[in-house]
């Protein structure tokens, strides 16, 4: 597996700078992308719940005896 790299360019000169990444870098990359996969999870369970909580209050007005409408109309 190669080093990770930082690419820089300077947008006056053009010159394009490739350097590794050194150690404590590759730390915090790794870092925040387990940090940013640990919220996704989070963000993702969060939906389904939503999912699950509007399928079963949509339910609980059929039960009531609302039409699709009338639950459309409500839960819009």
């Amino acid at each position: 597996m190669s080093t990770p790299v930082k690419v820089s360019v300077d947008c006056v000169t053009g010159v394009t700078t490739v350097v590794e990444l050194n150690a404590e870098e590759i730390a915090e990359n790794e870092a925040a992308l387990a940090a940013s996969n640990a919220r996704l999870v989070v963000e993702q369970a969060a939906a389904e719940q939503a999912a699950v909580d509007k399928a079963s209050g949509e339910a609980k007005l059929v039960e009531l005896g609302l039409s699709a409408d009338e639950i459309a109309a409500l839960v819009g």
